[in-house]
């Protein structure tokens, strides 16, 4: 007994758990569990954010090399893939660069028209919801 009276002393949350143990007091269980409940991660809650195409515009002006590099500087395409992209905005009129959230999507965009003017190219990128 004298250790757990020299543990309560310097310990609240020892006292706390002795005293739900023994007491019997219903409303202070009740209480710790509610704690245990709040703190406790809800899975069914937490969704995962909506996903946004990013798209690239065909334009008659804009070079085939120039697209290329885009894809690959932005999105981390390797060189197959950014001419196979490339190739589906020239024959298409559009084609999907990638699929991110929202805020991402947005960047990357705008870091691509960002570019393209500074370039002095009319190439434009665009994002649109993801079914």
């Amino acid at each position: 007994m004298m250790t757990m009276t020299y543990l309560t002393q310097f310990n609240p949350a020892i006292q706390l758990v002795i005293r739900s143990q023994n007491d019997g007091n219903d409303d202070e269980h009740q209480r710790g569990s509610s704690i245990r409940e709040a703190l406790a991660p809800d899975q069914a809650k937490i969704k995962p954010p909506p996903l946004y195409r990013v798209i690239l515009l065909n334009d008659d002006y804009t070079p085939m090399e120039f697209v290329v590099e885009i894809l690959r500087v932005f999105f981390g395409m390797n060189a197959e893939t950014a001419t196979r992209v490339m190739l589906k905005v020239h024959t298409e009129g559009k084609g999907v660069c990638g699929v991110f959230p929202k805020e991402i999507a947005e960047t990357k965009a705008s870091q691509v028209n960002e570019y393209a003017r500074a370039e002095e190219h009319p190439l434009m990128c665009d994002i649109e919801a993801d079914d």
